[in-house]
């Protein structure tokens, strides 16, 4: 399966047949098979990626797994698509064509600690009616009979900084020779993040 993870730079905007295309620009950086795991050693098929290439030294368990592929920071496993797959091998931007629509996931942006308003969108008490310093609080949390708050209750608390994927995602362009693809639309995650782009 036709497979890469990127690092999201901007949101930006290109010329199409005097149309203005909004898309994300993505980089590419190196990106080499790892490790090939096989049902009679490991007991499924996948693959293991590295990337985010770094000069810096790695713990000595990492570097002698990494030994034979390459100097990564980060490691990724995914489905092997065939036998075919070998530790070494890398992947680069051939897999996909200009015009392909694609699957993208990442980490949505992080927004901390938020109140009902801001993460479920409730509208808050009314502004009258002897109500003071309400007006986005989230009213009444449950009944009196079980004495606890239900689980699943829409509350305040951490918001953002979740596994996002987006679907149908269209290539618009696809620069090789700086290892740039532009997807067209938003893309999950801040300037930085890793996305992984699948077909």
């Amino acid at each position: 399966m036709p497979f890469i993870i990127g690092k999201k730079l901007k949101m930006s905007q290109i010329w199409k047949e005097e149309k203005v295309i909004p898309v994300t620009p993505i980089f590419v950086s190196k990106m080499v098979i790892t490790q090939v795991k096989t049902k009679e050693k490991d007991g499924y098929e996948a693959a293991q990626a590295g990337f985010d290439e770094t000069k810096k030294k790695l713990k000595k368990p990492q570097t002698g797994h990494l030994k034979s592929a390459g100097n990564f920071r980060k490691l990724k496993e995914f489905k092997s698509a065939g036998t075919d797959i070998k530790v070494g091998d890398e992947l680069t931007l051939d897999q996909f064509k200009e015009g392909e629509k694609v699957k993208v996931s990442g980490l949505s942006k992080g927004r901390g600690f938020q109140g009902v308003v801001k993460r479920h969108g409730f509208h808050g008490g009314p502004k009258s009616h002897g109500q003071k310093d309400k007006h986005r609080s989230p009213g009444s949390i449950g009944a009196t009979a079980p004495q606890r708050v239900m689980p699943g209750r829409k509350m305040a608390g951490r918001m953002g900084q979740e596994r996002t994927t987006i679907k149908n995602l269209v290539i618009a362009n696809i620069d090789k020779e700086k290892n740039i693809i532009y997807l067209r639309g938003a893309v999950p995650g801040m300037r930085g993040a890793f996305v992984e782009i699948k077909k």
